[in-house]
């Protein structure tokens, strides 16, 4: 799995992470049971600090995402998440897009134009 990150998005680093992270295991990249880099390491790789790492992986364990174990550290829960708050707005977003007749592009330009 190839984890990529933008040091110069507005984004918070350890969301960046946690959205690698995601997309791994929707993608089957990380199946169930698959033990994650060690924050240290994941750290170094991406050069962010250890407590960005750290961070990230808190947050996916809180959404169910990910199981910490001692002395075996991270590994993938669950394949399936819950909708964060953001995955909900999206969604209502979409379904009103569709009933005022945007299609998928014309969203994603507006989107787009709104960032």
């Amino acid at each position: 799995m190839r984890w990529q990150i933008d040091h110069s998005s507005r984004e918070l680093l350890q969301h960046q992470i946690a959205r690698c992270v995601r997309q791994g295991v929707a993608s089957g990249d990380l199946p169930v049971g698959e033990q994650l880099p060690p924050a240290a390491e994941l750290a170094a790789a991406l050069s962010v600090d250890r407590n960005t790492v750290l961070a990230a992986y808190r947050q996916l364990r809180d959404e169910g995402v990910l199981e910490f174990r001692r002395g075996r550290g991270a590994r993938v829960a669950s394949a399936v998440t819950k909708p964060t708050p953001v995955t909900e707005a999206a969604q209502a977003l979409v379904a009103v897009a569709r009933q005022h007749g945007l299609g998928r592009s014309e969203l994603i330009r507006l989107i787009e134009d709104l960032t």
